[in-house]
Order: structure tokens, then sequence, then C-alpha cells
């Protein structure tokens, strides 16, 4: 039984660091149906970014996982301005191909310093003895990291369905026309999405990092990780990154756990999840908590 217990909780460690990644793609889809194919190299981007200033400038860890959530705020803001902004009512295969481009422009950009060769890891500041509730044991890295990622994923939550501006980002994915019609700046919202994403990413990428380590092919491989659990939520939901996260991890967790070795597989904790994933999505092809959306053709 507590073999089982550990199993959930390493599952909910591992599904919410899966949501508050694929997050990002959620907060960029749901103001502009594009898919940003690039994410992956924006977390490691996150991530190196944190090691950067806490090692190498000296910066508290703390202090230097904030700057980090700045500094990648505005540069996926630079991002969005200097390649997107002029594609603005082109079609959505232009703009995911653009992606495409800048998912490859970064990866040769980071492949040209330290971190795309070699392995690095985040200085200790957490102690280092586990949290033991009763057989089961946590480290304090992971749960600080579900701390962060429920405050994160519970202020954008509240922000999408609260504020005006959330509620400007909604009305521009429904409808670009209608929006600027009444007043809102499509521009700008497609501006803050994709800031709002890369700060997100920012974190995804500091949290795993001080998990895993500072690898660049595991930390950019996340972004194409976790797209089974965005199409599992659903693309436009935030609730449904949640759930997908949660369920993709517990799933990985239990096969890893009890199935791995058997039926002639590999690695069965990755390729069971994207079975769950098959089955579901023809019951439920919008995915769990995606918009149902009928077009007039």
């Amino acid at each position: 039984m507590s073999y089982f217990l550990q199993l959930v909780v390493s599952g909910i460690v591992v599904g919410s660091i899966y949501a508050l990644s694929a997050l990002g793609f959620v907060l960029i889809y749901k103001s502009s149906r594009v898919i940003n194919l690039a994410h992956g190299q924006i977390i490691a981007s996150g991530c190196f970014i944190t090691y950067a200033l806490n090692v190498w400038v000296g910066i508290p860890i703390y202090l230097a996982f904030v700057l980090s959530l700045i500094i990648t705020f505005f540069l996926a803001m630079g991002v969005e301005r200097l390649f997107l902004r002029r594609l603005i009512g082109e079609p959505i295969i232009s703009v995911i191909m653009v992606t495409i481009g800048l998912m490859s422009i970064l990866d040769g950009i980071i492949y040209l310093t330290p971190f795309g060769a070699e392995n690095f890891s985040f200085p200790e500041f957490l102690p280092t003895t586990p949290i033991m509730m009763g057989d089961v044991s946590i480290s304090w890295t992971q749960l600080v990291g579900v701390i962060i990622t429920a405050l994160l994923i519970g202020g954008f939550s509240w922000f999408f369905k609260k504020t005006t501006i959330g509620i400007a980002k909604r009305a521009v994915a429904d409808d670009q026309l209608a929006a600027m019609s009444i007043g809102v700046s499509v521009p700008k919202v497609f501006g803050l999405a994709w800031a709002t994403a890369g700060l997100t990413a920012a974190a995804a990428g500091g949290i795993i990092g001080n998990i895993t380590g500072l690898n660049f092919d595991t930390l950019h491989a996340v972004g194409i990780t976790v797209f089974p659990v965005v199409i599992l939520g659903g693309l436009d939901s935030i609730l449904g990154a949640v759930v997908a996260g949660i369920i993709m991890g517990l799933i990985q967790q239990f096969a890893g756990g009890y199935l791995d070795g058997n039926w002639g597989l590999n690695s069965t904790a990755e390729v069971l999840p994207y079975i769950i994933l098959l089955i579901i999505l023809l019951i439920k092809p919008h995915g769990l908590f995606g918009t149902h959306e009928i077009e007039r053709v």
C-alpha cells in the first residue's frame, strides 16, 4: 500500500509540472488559436537564465527565479512582436511554421552557449531531508514545485475569468474582427498572451531544472512531452491542462512502477499515456474540457 501511495504522490508531482508546462500552450492558444511549437525552447531558456543569474552573477536563487520570470516575460513578448506581429490575420499554418523556424533558431543559439553541450545543476538551497508522511516521502524541491504550480495556475485561471484583459483575450480568440469592432487591440492581446506564456515557461523550466538538473535535450523535449497533455485536456482549457497533467503523471508513474518491462515494450511508462490519449480522444475529440465548436462550411 505504501508503494502505491508513493506512486500517487510522485504522479501528482510529475503531473503538476506537466500542467504548468502545458499552461503556456493553453495561454497562447486561448488568446490567438496558435500552437507554439517553440515552447520547449522557451522553457529551457527560462531555466538557463535562472541558473546564470544564480550561479554566474551571484544573485540569490529566489530573486534569480523571479528575475528570470520577468526577463522571459519580455523575451517572449519581443519574439511575438518581432516574428509574429506581422502575421495577424494570416492563415494559422503560416504562424505555426514560423514557430517551427523559431524553434530551430533558439536551438542553434543555445547550442552555441555552454548550456548546449554540458550538464549543470542548481546549488542546494532547500533541506535535503525528505518530508515523510507515514511511509510516503516527498522532497522539498518537489513540494515547492507543486506549490508554485498551484499558485500560478490558480492565478491565471482567475485572470482569464475575472479581469478585463483576460476577457478581452478570450474575445480575441473567439472572433478577432468582432473584438476589434468593440475597441480591443488584437496586437496587444497577442503580445500579452506570448509574454504570459513565457513567464509560465520560465517557472516550469526553473522547477524542472531543480528536480532533474540542467540538460538542454531534456528541457526542450518537455515542450513535446507535454503536448499530449494539452490535447487531452483541451487546447483552450486551463482546468483541462491541470486535470490532464495529473492524469498523465499518474499513468506514467503507475506504468513505470507496475508494468515497465512487460508487454514487450522498452518503456511502458512512455507508451501507455499515448494509448490512453488515443482512447479518450475517440470518445471526446475536443479533449476532456475543450470547447466544442460548430463551424458553417
